[in-house]
């Protein structure tokens, strides 16, 4: 007879914490699309790390002093990571999120646990299990349903032109973002915080001179009567978003382990796409099915993963 080894006492509260991430984030992008009636992805952007990158300072200085905002021979690699894959995918995210549904961004997003297994294999030469690349084919197949909606592709340029702009951008944010993971996986012994917050101060100057060119081009619009309404959602996507979301995922992550992580993870598409069934959105069947394919398949992926560590 097996037996299993007894859970970590904070395992429960490890599970919950990741969990309320998960529906945080979940929620995100559908809460972030409604403050688009007020100002548009470039300022939204500036708003968010204006005010997270603040309160990351804050914190930072106040669980670890003055001392952990030393580079300590780690300029290079802060710098390539806040600017080319946090600010660029910050930008990237939002201002595509301006032209796209949330809830195809959100499957675009899904894919990169993916998108990371593919750049090891680039970055380290280590290519990934057989299973691993079935599901992250089958998984592209889906994110292609969710985009097209099942029209032809010789009808979807006419029927989802700016969409498309918008969905490729997300993706491109995505590739961004996978690109900041590599380069501060690796900057072993710092904390989250004080990685976080190191890369948020060179990538919030990327998102105000891409904000100021933007103004120079006209490209700004800041609507004063819709923004005191537009509030809570900014509030939320810089603070409840960022700040809250990234200690509760931390908080989680630590107590249940990465895979088990990543697989409460796998949820946030299902919460995306509630939240706007609630707002009123309707969706096409072959929507549907993408999104049940993309996260099945990514699930059915992270369970093996699980299965493999737990028989260690």
């Amino acid at each position: 007879m097996t037996r299993h080894a007894p859970a970590h006492p904070g395992f429960a509260r490890g599970v919950a914490a990741a969990f309320a991430a998960t529906l945080l984030w979940g929620g995100q992008l559908p809460i972030a699309k409604g403050a688009f009636v007020a100002l548009d992805g470039y300022s939204m952007t500036v708003v968010r790390y204006v005010v997270a990158g603040a309160a990351f300072v804050l914190l930072l200085w106040w669980q670890e002093g003055r001392g952990a905002f030393a580079l300590a021979g780690r300029a290079r690699p802060i710098l390539l990571a806040g600017t080319l894959g946090l600010g660029t995918s910050a930008l990237l995210l939002f201002i595509g999120l301006s032209l796209t549904r949330p809830e195809v961004a959100v499957i675009v997003l899904a894919l990169q646990p993916a998108m990371a297994a593919i750049a090891e294999w680039i970055v380290d030469g280590r290519p990934p299990p057989r299973f691993t690349l079935a599901c992250i084919a089958i998984a592209f197949v889906g994110v292609a349903l969710v985009v097209t909606r099942g029209v032809g592709i010789g009808q979807l340029a006419s029927l989802h032109g700016a969409e498309l702009l918008g969905d490729a951008l997300v993706l491109l944010a995505a590739i961004a973002w996978v690109g900041y993971a590599v380069v501060t996986s690796r900057m072993a012994g710092w904390s989250s915080l004080r990685v976080s917050t190191l890369t948020a101060l060179p990538a919030l100057v990327v998102i105000l001179v891409a904000w100021a060119v933007a103004y120079a081009l006209d490209a700004v619009r800041i609507d004063a009567q819709a923004l005191p309404a537009a509030t809570w959602r900014l509030a939320y996507v810089s603070l409840i978003g960022v700040v809250v979301g990234m200690f509760l995922w931390n908080d989680g992550l630590q107590r249940i382990g990465s895979v088990n992580a990543m697989l409460l993870l796998n949820l946030m598409p299902v919460v995306t796409f509630a939240i706007r069934a609630l707002e009123g959105a309707r969706f096409e069947a072959a929507e549907l099915v993408g999104a049940a394919i993309v996260v099945g398949s990514l699930m059915a992926n992270n369970l093996r993963l699980r299965r493999g560590v737990a028989g260690r």
